[in-house]
C-alpha cells in the first residue's frame, strides 16, 4: 500500500500530487516542483501557511488530474512530526475526496535541515498512520481508506531507502492493530476471546505461545490474579509470546496490562468514568503488537511478552476492600482499593517472568493511574526506573517516535504510604496525593534486582476525538516506542 517512488509526475496519472510548502522557504530541488509551487504564487488566498490548502486541476507536464498544495508555515518549525502531520492531511485530503491513492512529494532532506531517513519515516508514519479507520461496528462506512499511497523523492534516495520505508510500514500496521484491540468493545474482548485474537495474530508470526488458564493460574499460584479476576463471570488467562532469534545474548522482557473492562470491582467506578474502560488493556494490546511486530521485521533481540487479561466486576464473588491476598512471589497484599487493580495482575506477571524467564531488563506498559494523567495530561506518559540509562532511552525514543515520555520519580520514602498493618503490602497509598509514585513503588516491590522500568499510559493510550493522524479510541502508542527502543537498548 506505502510506495517510495522516484519522482515522475507525468507518470503519475492515477493519483492526486500532494506537494508541501512552506510560507517562507522553498524546501525542493526537483525543477518540475519547484515551478508547481511557483504557480501558487499568484494565488493570494494561499501563503504557505499551516492549514494552508489550494487544489489546481490539469497542470501543464502533470500526468495526475489535480494537485493538492498543503501549507505546512515556516520552514524552521517543521520537525519530524510536523511531516507526520503533513502526510496525514494529504492522506486524509485524498479521503475526503473520496480518491483511492495520492502522491506525496517529499521534500528536500537538506533544506528541511534534517536527516533523509527521519524525514522518510516521519512522512511514511504519518500516511500510513492517518489511512486508519476503525469502523468495524457501522454499516454505512462513509470514508474509505486509500488503496495507495506514493512517497515521491529522488531516485537515490528511493533505492537507498526502500528496506527503511518498508520496516516502518510494518512497525505502522503493527501500532494499528492494538489501535484495534482497544477500539473493540468491550463485550466483544472478554479475557478468553482478548486472548485468542491476540494468539490469532501471534501463531501467524511463529511466535512461541503459552497460554495459562485459571487451572494452571492457581497450580502456579497467581493470587493477585485470580483476585482481581473473581468478580467476573469471564475467567482470566496470562497469554506468554516469546520471540527468541539465534544468537541472541540478552532477553528483554514486555508485561503489559489487560484488563479488558475495569468497572473498579467493589470500589465502582462512578459514571462518566466507565464509558471508556475497554482501553484498560491498552498495555496488553502494545506489548502482544510490539512482540508480532518484532517478528515480522526480524528483530535479533530476543523478548518475551507477558500479558495478564482480566476483567474486573463486581458480584458475590468479588475481592473486597480489606481482603488479603498471596501473590506468585510469596508476598501478602492487604487490598484497600479494588479498582487499584492493575498492579495486582502486573505483580503476578512480573514476579513469574523473572522467575521463569530471568530477563537481562524488563519494561512493564499499563494504563495504571488517573494520577498520572493528571499531572502530565493525555499525551505524554510517565515513566519510572531507578536506572537512569533505560529510562533516558525511553524518553529520547519517545522523541523520535512522538510517543512522547517524561521522568517521574521513585522516593523511597513514599514507600511508607503502602505499609499495611495485616500483610506485607497494601495496594492502595494512605495518601491521596502522588498516586502515579505510589503505583510504581508498588510495582518495584516485585522486580527483585532486574533492571526495570515502568510506562504509565493512562492519559495517551487513548483519545475521545479524532487527533492528528489517529481517529478516536485507541491510540495504538508504545508500539512504535518499543520498536525504536529495543534494537538499541542493550547500548545504552
Amino acid at each position: 500500500m506505502l510506495a517510495l517512488k522516484p519522482i515522475d509526475l507525468q507518470n503519475e496519472k492515477n493519483a492526486a500530487i500532494v506537494i508541501p510548502v512552506c510560507e517562507d522557504k522553498n524546501i525542493h530541488t526537483e525543477k518540475t516542483i519547484i515551478n508547481l509551487v511557483k504557480t501558487t504564487e499568484t494565488i493570494k488566498p494561499f501563503k504557505g501557511r499551516e492549514d494552508d490548502e489550494l487544489i489546481l486541476y490539469h497542470l501543464q507536464d502533470v500526468g495526475a488530474p489535480c494537485v493538492i498544495f498543503l501549507g505546512i508555515g515556516k520552514a524552521a518549525d517543521a520537525d519530524a512530526e510536523i511531516w507526520r502531520i503533513v502526510a496525514s492531511k494529504a492522506v486524509k485530503t485524498g479521503i475526503k475526496k473520496e480518491l483511492s491513492s495520492v502522491s506525496v512529494v517529499v521534500p528536500s532532506a537538506k533544506k528541511t535541515g534534517m536527516e533523509k531517513e527521519r524525514l522518510i519515516v516521519s512522512m511514511a508514519e504519518g500516511a500510513l498512520l492517518g489511512n486508519h479507520r476503525f469502523d468495524l461496528y457501522k454499516k454505512k462506512k462513509k470514508l474509505k481508506p486509500l488503496k495507495e499511497i506514493n512517497l515521491l523523492t529522488a531516485s537515490n534516495v528511493t533505492a537507498e531507502l526502500e528496506k527503511l520505508t518498508a520496516r516502518t510500514a510494518l512497525v505502522c500496521d503493527g501500532a494499528i492493530l492494538a489501535r484495534e484491540w482497544v477500539s473493540i468493545p468491550p463485550n466483544d474482548k472478554r479475557p478468553a476471546r482478548f486472548a485468542k485474537l491476540i494468539i490469532k495474530q501471534a501463531k501467524k508470526e511463529n511466535l512461541n505461545i503459552t497460554v495459562m488458564k485459571e487451572k494452571e493460574l492457581k497450580r502456579k499460584k497467581c493470587g493477585a490474579i485470580l483476585a482481581v479476576a473473581a468478580g467476573s463471570q469471564s475467567k482470566p488467562r496470562m497469554l506468554i509470546l516469546s520471540h527468541e532469534p539465534k544468537n541472541a545474548e540478552k532477553t528483554v522482557a514486555l508485561i503489559g496490562k489487560g484488563v479488558t473492562f475495569d468497572s473498579g470491582g467493589i470500589n465502582l467506578k462512578p459514571t462518566g468514568s466507565l464509558d471508556t474502560m475497554k482501553m484498560d488493556m491498552a498495555g496488553a494490546a502494545a506489548v502482544a503488537a510490539t512482540m508480532i511486530t518484532l517478528a515480522r521485521i526480524k528483530s535479533d533481540v530476543k523478548t518475551i511478552g507477558v500479558i495478564p487479561i482480566v476483567e474486573n466486576m463486581p458480584s458475590g464473588h468479588a475481592s473486597r476492600p480489606g481482603d488479603i491476598i498471596k501473590t506468585y512471589s510469596g508476598k501478602s497484599v492487604e487490598i484497600g482499593n479494588t479498582d487499584a487493580e492493575g498492579r495486582l495482575i502486573l505483580a503476578d506477571a512480573m514476579a513469574y517472568t523473572i522467575d521463569q524467564f530471568k530477563p537481562d531488563l524488563m519494561i512493564d506498559l499499563a494504563t495504571l493511574t488517573g494520577a498520572c494523567v493528571a499531572a502530565l495530561g493525555e499525551k505524554i506518559a510517565g515513566v519510572f526506573s531507578s536506572d537512569k540509562k533505560l529510562s533516558k532511552a525511553i524518553i529520547t525514543s519517545g522523541e523520535r517516535t512522538f510517543e512522547r515520555c517524561w521522568p517521574l520519580p521513585l522516593p523511597e520514602d513514599y514507600q511508607k504510604f503502602l505499609k499495611s498493618e495485616f500483610a506485607d503490602i497494601k495496594n492502595l497509598s494512605s495518601s491521596r496525593w502522588g498516586g502515579a509514585i505510589t503505583a510504581a513503588l508498588f510495582l518495584s516491590e516485585f522486580v527483585g534486582d532486574t533492571a526495570w522500568a515502568h510506562i504509565d499510559i493512562a492519559g495517551p493510550a487513548y483519545i475521545e476525538k479524532a487527533d492528528t493522524y489517529c481517529g478516536a479510541g485507541g491510540t495504538g502508542f508504545g508500539v512504535r516506542l518499543l520498536c525504536d527502543l529495543l534494537p538499541n537498548l542493550f547500548d545504552v
